[in-house]
This record gives C-alpha cells, structure tokens and sequence, in this order.
C-alpha cells in the first residue's frame, strides 16, 4: 500500500522534531518554542506511557511526511482532540491523503463519536483545509492565545463520525 499511518516509534523521533522546528511549521503551534531533543525524548515517553493519546506517522512508499497526534477524553473515547502536521517539503495533497487516513483511525480504532481541533486565527491554510475535510467551525475563541505577536482568537473545529461518513467518499481517493 502507497499510503499507510503507522503508531509513531523511537526512530522517528529525529524526524518529527525536525519537522516541529521547522520555522513554517512552528509559527502556527501554540507552543513556538524550538524543541530540544531531550525534552522532545520525555515528551515522547510521557504521552506513549498514556492511554488517553495516540501518536501516528503517515508514510507515503515507506517514507514518512506527517504526524497525528490524537488525545482522547476519559468518555470511553467519545471525543478525540488532534493536531498534525506534514512534513516541510511534502507534495500538494499530502495532508488530505494523511487526514484520510488519520481520521478513519480516529472514528474506526479510538471509536470517537467526534473528532476536534483549536487553530490559530492566523492560521488561514489549516483553517480552509478543515472546512476542506469536513469540519464544522463551532466556535471562537476571542483573543484566546497570547504569544509575541500579541493576541489571537482561536477557531474551534468539531467532525462527527456520520459527517465524516459522508463527507470521505467526496475527497481523493489513495493513489
């Protein structure tokens, strides 16, 4: 299979740390610290020791472009929060592909009723790209997050599992 998502493991930890600091991805992240590699390691350990996330690598031919993390609530996994990125020099469509995918896990792996998602008003690509997949923008949060360009709102996203149903079969289908 061309495209596959994959439990994150020790050998990717390089890579998806690279990609977090990678200056086109860390400015949309609430956090936009540059992440050192013995705090990415505990990082890595505290959340894999956790029943409540999920860490998962897309790969395109064996090649990895992308990260999912996936926190889920106490509710018997009812709700999953995500995040994600692709890799920095991944090609066009590689986040619809991995989105795909990511959320198939989610709704068939985790059992999620609901899968939701915060994103920086200034964040204008993932914005479109939830609406994009299938997400209902529920919420702003006003002036919710503050960093060093001062304040900004916070979009909240939420996909049901029955949108999602229907809204898979409209989006490219895996090469």
């Amino acid at each position: 299979m061309d495209h596959n998502i994959r439990p994150m493991e020790q050998k990717d930890l390089d890579k998806v740390r690279h990609w977090r600091n990678h200056p086109e991805i860390r400015k949309y992240m609430f956090s936009k610290n540059e992440i050192l590699p013995e705090e990415h390691q505990k990082w890595f350990e505290r959340t894999t020791q956790s029943k409540l996330k999920t860490l998962l690598i897309y790969t395109h031919r064996n090649q990895p472009m992308g990260f999912v993390q996936f926190s889920s609530n106490k509710s018997k996994n009812s709700f999953a929060d995500w995040g994600f990125y692709t890799a920095p020099l991944a090609p066009k469509g590689t986040g619809t592909k991995m989105a795909t995918l990511a959320l198939d896990f989610a709704f068939e792996q985790l059992k999620a009723h609901k899968v939701f998602g915060e994103v920086l008003d200034y964040n204008t690509g993932s914005i479109k790209f939830h609406l994009k997949i299938g997400f209902i923008q529920e919420g702003v949060l006003r002036d919710h997050h503050y960093d060093e360009n001062g304040y900004s709102s916070v979009y909240c996203f939420g996909l049901m599992h029955h949108e999602w149903l229907k809204k898979r079969n409209e989006l490219p289908k895996h090469q």
